[in-house]
């Protein structure tokens, strides 16, 4: 994880059970969207930072330590 990611803002942990999430269900779990369908939008307005970098797919896998940025708000997978 790259310092840049920390720098700005506090992190905020979103503890997840098993080995990974996908990132549809990750927004949902940290309460960034009211339901699985609003993902689809969020994502398609390319506001959806993973450890840095645009993502524009639901379906991407996140493990332990990931960084997801959603209009300023920095969360972690954990």
């Amino acid at each position: 994880m790259s310092a840049r990611l920390t720098d700005t803002a506090a992190v905020r942990d979103v503890a997840v059970s098993g080995e990974g999430i996908r990132l549809g269900q990750f927004l949902k779990l940290a309460n960034m969207v009211d339901a699985g369908s609003d993902v689809k939008a969020l994502l398609a307005d390319g506001v959806v930072l993973v450890n840095g970098e645009v993502e524009t797919r639901r379906g991407r896998q996140l493990a332990a330590g990931d960084v997801v940025t959603v209009a300023g708000t920095q969360l972690r997978v954990g």
